[in-house]
């Protein structure tokens, strides 16, 4: 499937909640194409380069659907997406706009996986982190009963380098992923 890409500073993952402001003419014509046509558009972490210019981007990154959308007092645009599920980049190509676009395939989701009882204190600890967070998440569907949401919350929002982030996104290794979160907490 052809997406419109979004090269970012950021990692998203399933379910997880990206606020933007948006203010490049490629973008804001992305954004519109793809509330009008209820499309995704895909987020890749940069490798190399920067957001407002050419950029390298890792393969692997998570679509995202807009969810809410207003104009700021500056009258650049913000968006609320949320990530829906994670994909793999074939092949890219620079459109006459600047907007990139990609063939992407869907990585396979992660399977529902109880929390292991090992764990089974993160959910509280989780569940106060994102009642303090605010707006970001408050409409967010919660699932603390699912090992991979509350991995993944905890990646998005713990103080993690983007590289280990990325690595995340790219496992599947759920249990070493929670290892990784209760290894942040406990320093």
């Amino acid at each position: 499937m052809q997406v419109a890409l979004f090269p970012l500073n950021t990692v998203l993952f399933p379910g997880g909640p990206l606020p933007l402001r948006v203010f490049e003419p490629r973008y804001l014509d992305m954004i519109s194409r793809c509330m009008k046509e209820d499309a995704p558009f895909g987020v890749l972490l940069i490798r190399d380069g920067h957001e407002a210019g050419p950029a390298t981007t890792h393969h692997v990154g998570t679509l995202a659907r807009v969810t809410d959308w207003y104009q700021g007092s500056d009258g650049l645009l913000g968006i609320t997406a949320i990530g829906t599920e994670r994909f793999r980049l074939h092949s890219a190509e620079q459109l006459g706009d600047g907007l990139n676009v990609g063939e992407v395939e869907l990585v396979p989701p992660t399977q529902p996986m109880a929390l292991p009882n090992e764990f089974k204190a993160l959910p509280p600890i989780l569940e106060s982190v994102l009642n303090d967070l605010g707006r970001l998440y408050e409409g967010l569907e919660r699932k603390y009963d699912d090992a991979a949401w509350v991995a993944w919350r905890f990646i998005e929002i713990l103080p993690i380098d983007l590289q280990t982030k990325q690595a995340v996104l790219e496992s599947d290794d759920i249990s070493a992923c929670l290892k990784l979160v209760e290894e942040v907490l406990h320093q």
